[in-house]
C-alpha cells in the first residue's frame, strides 16, 4: 500500500496575520445597506410612476371616448345641415319657372355650400384641436412628473 501524503493546513497560506478585517466588513456593510435603500427607493419612485401613468391611460382613454363622440357629433351636425341645404335646394329647383332663375338658384347654393364648408372645417379643426389637447394633457402630465422624478433621483 502508498503511503498516504502528511496533511497541511491550507488556513496559514491565505491568512494576513496584519490586517484587521473588522473595519472592512462594517464599511461593506454600510455600502450593502445604503445600496439596498436607494434600490427600495428608486423602485419605489418607479412603481409610483408606473401607477401615476397607468391612470393617465385611463384618464386619456375615457377622454378620448369623450372627446371622440365630441368630433362625431361635430361631423354628423355638418352632414345633417348639408344634406337639409341640399334638400332644400332642390324643392326649390323644383319650382323653378325659367333657366335665368335656376342658375340664379344654382349659384346661390354654391356660393352658400363653400361658405358654410369653411365654416364647418374651421369648427371641425377647433373640435378636433381640443380633443387632441384634452387627450394628450394626462399622459404629458404624467410622462414629465416621471422625467422630473428620475432626474431628481
Amino acid at each position: 500500500m502508498a503511503k498516504a501524503a502528511p496533511k497541511t493546513e491550507t488556513a496559514d497560506v491565505f491568512a494576513f496575520p496584519g490586517i484587521d478585517s473588522a473595519p472592512f466588513a462594517d464599511q461593506f456593510r454600510t455600502f450593502a445597506e445604503q445600496g439596498m435603500s436607494k434600490s427600495k427607493e428608486a423602485y419605489d419612485n418607479m412603481k409610483t410612476s408606473v401607477e401615476e401613468a397607468q391612470k393617465a391611460v385611463e384618464t386619456s382613454m375615457e377622454t378620448a371616448q369623450t372627446q371622440g363622440t365630441k368630433v362625431s357629433l361635430t361631423a354628423l351636425n355638418a352632414m345633417r345641415a348639408n344634406t337639409e341645404a341640399g334638400f332644400a335646394h332642390l324643392e326649390k329647383l323644383f319650382g323653378v319657372k325659367t333657366l335665368a332663375e335656376a342658375f340664379e338658384i344654382q349659384t346661390a347654393f354654391v356660393r352658400k355650400q363653400a361658405e358654410m364648408a369653411v365654416d364647418q372645417a374651421k369648427e371641425m379643426q377647433t373640435v378636433s384641436k381640443e380633443a387632441v389637447d384634452a387627450m394628450s394633457a394626462p399622459v404629458k402630465a404624467a410622462t414629465e412628473k416621471a422625467m422630473a422624478s428620475i432626474k431628481a433621483a
